[in-house]
């Protein structure tokens, strides 16, 4: 008998440890997204970790701006970005208050509300590929920057929630370089997934881009 995913809502402080506890300790979890239209909820299978002023990879590696502000804290809120001028992204806001770090979401299993998601992945083949990816994983759950700093724990109904869900045995959770990373920052471990699922998104190193090449005249 299939044990049903626990329903006690994760508190403020298991946000509150470093980031490289949190991220592999959030997959299993059921991440809630609340909407007029309705609830979704996703089994989460696929994470990264991004260790702020430490971390080259990291938006809040030079320091505090507009952009990346709720990154330095309080714990436990949403931080989200809008990257090559099409896609949003959503992270969770992790480690003391006063220091940046964050888990993005890369991917995830949609377990209720899939037709929800259907009507913004219309190109997904099937139900795996709703939230494989991070940024599809955002456009499934209708995220963008109007949720940026959204409390986790803000009120009994916020828009965002993370459930205690299902945590996988430790055998199955996997470790490697990030995607898409490049620089000082390609080759630390920090993405987590769940072996074998298929809602994992495939790993792609970085590709820097080439400029285009002048012809002699």
């Amino acid at each position: 008998m299939t044990k049903s995913p626990d329903r006690t809502p994760l508190t403020r402080d298991f946000f509150a440890r470093d980031v490289l506890e949190v991220a592999p300790d959030l997959l299993g979890r059921t991440l809630v997204r609340r909407e007029p239209a309705g609830t979704i909820e996703l089994r989460l299978t696929e994470v990264e970790a991004y260790a702020g002023e430490i971390d080259p990879g990291s938006h809040a590696f030079r320091g505090r701006t507009a952009r990346n502000g709720v990154m330095f804290g309080p714990p436990g809120h949403t931080y989200v970005y809008f990257t090559y001028g099409m896609w949003h992204c959503l992270n969770l806001v992790c480690g003391p208050d006063g220091h940046a770090s964050g888990v993005l979401l890369r991917a995830g299993e949609i377990n209720v509300g899939a037709h929800l998601a259907r009507d913004r992945r219309i190109s997904a083949r099937n139900d795996k590929e709703l939230a494989k990816g991070p940024a599809r994983l955002a456009t499934a759950l209708d995220v963008d920057r109007d949720l940026n700093g959204s409390d986790l724990f803000g009120g009994p109904t916020p828009a965002l929630s993370i459930l205690h869900g299902t945590p996988p045995p430790r055998d199955l959770v996997r470790s490697g370089p990030r995607t898409g990373v490049g620089g000082d920052g390609a080759h630390q471990p920090w993405r987590f997934w769940i072996e074998g699922d298929p809602t994992v998104s495939p790993y792609r190193a970085h590709a820097p881009r080439r400029r285009p090449s002048r012809k002699a005249t």
